[in-house]
């Protein structure tokens, strides 16, 4: 299982074109998708931040790694939900097309891939934070998949990949400071 989704990751930050292609032809049940890649992705991003927190600091301290993991879990879990939620209202309010939440929520999950990736490996490398930047390929990801993937058309695709980039990439971030603000005991 984890080799698969190792693959599906390399592919749709290497070759998003090609892996959005496959995408779209690929029949995918939501639960399917839930379970096969997203839950255990977002499970190895919690791991890690625990582990990180554990292995990078100077103290053994197992209150804080615990505390990094459950902001990390809800962040990622939340701004992957409130992104695709979002985003389906966008698709029915704003371009006028029909709801189709579970094409969203893939849509969003394959987007975060290099995202989540990222998170697992500055949360056990911090000192490369100057890899964040790459984050910003996660439009040209987004912009590969709004056609083969979507059907979004080329006179309003820059529109929606601004949108859509936007909303994925800062709804965990969103979350992530709710949780700072309203729990000041998850701050470290």
């Amino acid at each position: 299982m984890f080799k698969d989704i190792f693959n599906w990751v390399i592919l749709i930050i290497s070759q998003p074109g090609k892996a959005w292609g496959l995408l779209s032809k690929k029949e995918e049940k939501t639960e399917d998708f839930l379970s096969q890649f997203l839950y255990p992705l977002i499970g190895l991003v919690t791991i890690t931040a625990f582990l990180g927190v554990l292995f990078t600091q100077k103290e053994f301290n197992l209150e804080l790694a615990l505390k990094s993991s459950i902001r990390t879990l809800v962040a990622s879990f939340g701004g992957f939900y409130l992104a695709a939620y979002l985003l389906n209202e966008i698709w029915k309010g704003f371009f006028k097309r029909e709801s189709d939440m579970p094409r969203w929520q893939r849509f969003v999950g394959y987007s975060s891939a290099l995202m989540l990736a990222l998170n697992i490996i500055l949360t056990l490398l911090p000192e490369f934070f100057f890899l964040r930047i790459f984050v910003l390929y996660t439009f040209y990801i987004i912009w590969e998949g709004a056609g083969p993937y979507l059907g979004i058309e080329d006179h309003t695709r820059l529109k929606f990949t601004s949108m859509a980039t936007i909303i994925i990439l800062l709804m965990p971030l969103a979350i992530e400071m709710a949780l700072s603000l309203l729990m000041p005991g998850l701050n470290f």
